[in-house]
């Protein structure tokens, strides 16, 4: 009696021969209709809201956090190679806020001695460039015979080198140099080559930078300091790099430099 009367109130209930039988066919009874496919103005409709959110995450990305950068000229030979493909870290000296003059997200350090950096130099403030940081406020400098001095100290580091030493001439964009030399030396008779200028002195919130290949690079010593501000950020590794001088066909992909993929630069 007592399962005859489990049977009869299961029986009453509304919906439970239609939850066995749904059940016993996998989850659909006999007779429902499937979930209607989307229509194909719904995929697009999803498609372009994949989109903007991949273009909008790409964008905060490389606004704030890293960008590219890629080895053109050869100022940072043997450091930097043309076709070296670069990650720049824009954290470390804190982001430029987009639409203003200067403004920044505050980094984790400033600027200091021998960080690679890319920035816009004020000659070109189009154009991204790519050099070593050599002096900082405060410090004194000068060029003698080729040879870079700080403090009175020969500050060469060993990625130094000269590719034309025979080449020291003037050029007209380093007058801006004798504004800034020290105590004792004659503007009126001050004559600076590439190889051979100062002493001058580094003036509050300002670097200055040079290329490793320090006879085929225009940098500082031309077109004067180089205003924290401006620096975009350092480099974290090189990401990719190829030979672009290879006869091969494809160099892009037949003449891979593995050996420099992964490297930090020091």
């Amino acid at each position: 009696m007592a399962k005859r009367d489990e049977t009869e109130d299961a029986a009453r209930r509304p919906g439970t021969a239609r939850q066995t039988a749904r059940t016993a066919t996998g989850g659909r009874a006999p007779g429902d209709r499937p979930p209607p496919k989307p229509s194909a103005g719904q995929t697009a409709l999803e498609w372009v809201r994949s989109l903007v959110v991949a273009v909008v995450l790409f964008l905060l990305i490389r606004t704030f956090l890293v960008q590219t950068f890629t080895i053109t000229s050869g100022s940072m030979i043997p450091t930097l190679l043309v076709g070296d493909w670069l990650m720049i870290s824009k954290v470390t000296y804190g982001p430029q806020i987009p639409f203003t003059h200067h403004a920044r997200i505050p980094g984790y350090r400033q600027p200091r001695l021998n960080d690679v950096v890319v920035f816009r130099p004020p000659a070109e403030p189009d154009l991204d460039v790519v050099k070593r940081v050599v002096a900082v406020a405060g410090d004194t400098i000068q060029m003698r015979g080729g040879k870079f001095y700080r403090d009175g100290k020969f500050a060469d580091g060993p990625w130094v080198i000269h590719t034309d030493p025979n080449d020291d001439q003037t050029h007209p964009w380093m007058v801006w140099q004798k504004r800034y030399l020290v105590k004792g030396v004659n503007p009126a008779t001050y004559q600076p080559t590439r190889d051979n200028w100062g002493p001058l002195v580094v003036p509050p919130g300002d670097l200055f930078v040079m290329g490793d290949n320090r006879d085929d690079s225009l940098d500082s010593r031309y077109w004067g300091w180089l205003p924290i501000p401006d620096v975009e950020g350092n480099v974290m590794f090189i990401y990719y790099s190829y030979d672009t001088d290879s006869t091969r066909p494809l160099p892009f992909l037949t003449a891979i430099r593995w050996n420099r993929i992964g490297d930090i630069p020091k």
